[in-house]
């Protein structure tokens, strides 16, 4: 009888582990998919799941590849198949939570970015040049932060997409409403071709670096709350670890039932770091400029 139980509990916690990653790498692909819309952005995008560089994505394939070796190496030593799951969510569950507020300053760093390239626009469009010339010539002056995206809008006007379309592309691509400002100041130009666009433009550029300034001051407010975040997950790295390496601490959890209460409080606490982690996030800055249509996208 104790030995069909332990042949079920093999069994059950490979296909756990196995599972788990097969449904990971469903969900991220190892290619970006195909949005609805150009610069669209997917919930799985914005969690930092699909996208990205060639070496973002291969770091996720490695990312995956080590969680079911780890999930599977887990299982092995201890023999119970709700600890390899653990630790293969641990795998790419921990740089997650310990990266938390990375997003935030990385998204500050774009905007100061995105405010030191409306400058260097404002400069070059002052020598006569028209706003697609002005926008290729900035090319090799632009922030690297941001640097992908001038080059895509550049080369998507080049290529010979509506100007509204490609900068609306832009737009959603840097998703934070200082760019919009930018973007909806750059459409209006195209329309009424006014005089004022420089001013314009050191305008906004002003206005984000005092909004860099703030959004500076709040991320100081959040390192509290994020350093729980790191505690917590520094805690469940020991307990996992404690119990790889003394497999007496799990021994009570060697039965179906010990694994159903394994299950809920993994479950449970994982619940609790990922809610500790979202109270320090701050919320998204509330954009203002529509998602480019498809059919409008050529002349």
């Amino acid at each position: 009888m104790t030995s069909d139980i332990e042949l079920i509990a093999m069994v059950s916690g490979a296909a756990c582990v196995a599972g788990l990653v097969l449904a990971v790498v469903a969900l991220v692909g190892t290619r970006r998919p195909a949005g609805p819309r150009p610069g669209a952005r997917s919930p799985l995008h914005r969690l930092g799941l699909t996208g990205g560089s060639p070496h973002e994505q291969r770091s996720r394939r490695l990312l995956l590849g080590g969680a079911l070796l780890a999930g599977a190496l887990a299982f092995l030593v201890t023999g119970l198949p709700v600890v390899g799951l653990l630790v293969a969510v641990a795998v790419p569950g921990t740089p997650w939570l310990l990266g938390v507020g990375k997003a935030e300053q990385r998204a500050i760093e774009r905007i100061e970015a995105v405010g030191e390239w409306t400058r260097r626009l404002k400069d070059v469009s002052a020598t006569g040049q028209g706003l697609q010339q002005s926008i290729v010539g900035t090319i090799n002056t632009v922030p690297e932060e941001i640097q992908e995206e001038v080059r895509l809008l550049a080369a998507r006007l080049q290529a010979g997409w509506l100007a509204r379309s490609a900068l609306l592309a832009f737009a959603d691509e840097i998703g934070d409403p200082v760019c919009d400002q930018v973007v909806a100041a750059l459409i209006l130009h195209l329309t009424d071709r006014g005089e004022r666009l420089g001013d314009v433009l050191g305008s906004i550029a002003s206005a984000a670096a005092a909004e860099v300034t703030t959004r500076r001051e709040i991320e100081a407010k959040r390192t509290q709350p994020r350093f729980a975040v790191r505690f917590l997950t520094g805690m469940t790295l020991a307990t996992l670890a404690y119990g790889l390496v003394n497999t007496e601490y799990v021994r009570p959890y060697g039965t179906p039932v010990g694994q159903f209460v394994m299950t809920i409080l993994g479950v449970a606490f994982i619940g609790l770091l990922v809610w500790v982690r979202s109270m320090s996030q701050p919320p998204r800055p509330a954009r203002f400029l529509p998602a480019p249509d498809p059919q409008e996208v050529v002349a």
